[in-house]
């Protein structure tokens, strides 16, 4: 999974829950938003320790 696609769709969701924030989205709608959001970042974590841990194998075996 590419990382710069998913910080480009995680800087998305974040702009897409200030604007539902700004013009009085509901607390569901929020939730929502912030769970993607949440999803996203975890799956960023996820995809970041993946790529390190290629990196560190190949230093090992290198």
């Amino acid at each position: 999974m590419d990382i710069q696609l998913l910080t480009v769709w995680i800087r998305a969701r974040a702009e897409q829950l200030r604007a539902a924030r700004d013009r009085g989205a509901t607390s569901t709608e929020l939730a929502v938003l912030a769970g993607a959001l949440l999803g996203g970042a975890g799956l960023l974590v996820a995809v970041i320790r993946a790529k390190l841990l290629e990196k560190i194998g190949i230093i090992e075996g290198g």
